[in-house]
């Protein structure tokens, strides 16, 4: 199988993957809270695969540059998901899975101006689809029509969480080309854990389960375990591939988000949204080619 295949395919994994755990996320960050939602998944995410690493046992001599980078990656990505659960729990979970959409714009971004990659003229119109459609999809419609410009609930949260992604996936394939992918999952997920643990003593954050019903629990481990997947396979292509390439692709995990949010949840969505949607789909798909 070429590389170029092979990418698109771990591509759409990470996007399958995040678009079930972003799914589940925005439903449980209404009813247990944003960051609770986060770390226990998270922690579910970092138990399955420490498993997966004692298995395979990988060479663990790490510079110490990679360990720092590790722990800066974590913070962006718990800054990112805080944002996005935030975002969650505040607005409509298809309007905010297609303002996400916009971390693949940045990712894109940093990596031409920092890392020189570099995008085709398809790849391009594509970028500009994705920042259009996010922004009609954005948009409260029935407040511009009441002649009041506003955000949807969640949108601005949302924008601030794909600003954090854009910035950690060009960071985590600088660390999965030094150690591979498997390290970098295991030190990254850690990372996080240890950041959402010290921003949760100043914040007062409280992160019990006690109330929540079994049912609820063994959802969220199953997310973490699905997300971790996820930032495992799309870590994997960014040792065989670009994120240039990679990242647009695994980031159509709006699809699948709001799918099933319009099936399940019953999300209501202004036809100039749906528009902004399909949009934005679109061109993360022709940043693919």
């Amino acid at each position: 199988m070429s590389t170029t295949i092979l990418s698109i395919v771990l591509g759409i994994g990470g996007m399958v993957g995040w678009g079930i755990y972003d799914f589940l996320g925005g439903v449980f960050a209404k009813q247990i809270g944003s960051f609770k939602s986060l770390f226990w998944s998270q922690l579910a995410g970092l138990i399955s695969i420490f498993l997966l690493a004692i298995l395979f046992m990988p060479d663990v001599n790490v510079p110490v540059l990679v360990i720092i980078l590790s722990f800066i990656a974590a913070i962006l990505y718990s800054a990112g998901y805080l944002f996005f659960f935030k975002g969650f729990e505040m607005g409509n979970v298809s309007i905010i899975a297609a303002t996400m959409n916009l971390w693949a714009v940045f990712t894109m971004l940093f990596a031409f101006i920092f890392m020189r990659q570099r995008l085709s003229a398809l790849q391009t119109v594509g970028v500009l689809m994705i920042i259009l459609g996010a922004t009609l999809a954005s948009l409260n419609w029935s407040e511009i029509r009441n002649q009041r410009f506003q955000l949807s609930a969640g949108v601005k949260e949302a924008a601030f969480g794909a600003f954090f992604f854009g910035i950690f996936w060009n960071v985590s394939e600088i660390i999965s080309e030094e150690i591979g992918w498997l390290l970098t999952t295991l030190f990254i997920k850690f990372g996080i854990i240890l950041f959402l643990l010290i921003f949760s003593l100043p914040a007062k954050q409280r992160i019990g389960l006690t109330k929540v019903s079994a049912k609820t629990k063994t959802i969220i481990l199953l997310m973490g375990v699905i997300e971790t997947s996820a930032v495992a396979l799309v870590n994997y292509g960014l040792t065989i591939g670009d994120a240039i390439l990679i990242t647009p692709i695994a980031s159509a995990l709006s699809i699948v988000t709001i799918a099933l949010a319009v099936v399940f949840l019953k999300d209501k969505i202004s036809k100039p949204q749906g528009f902004g949607i399909f949009m934005a789909v679109a061109g993360i798909i022709a940043t693919a080619f």
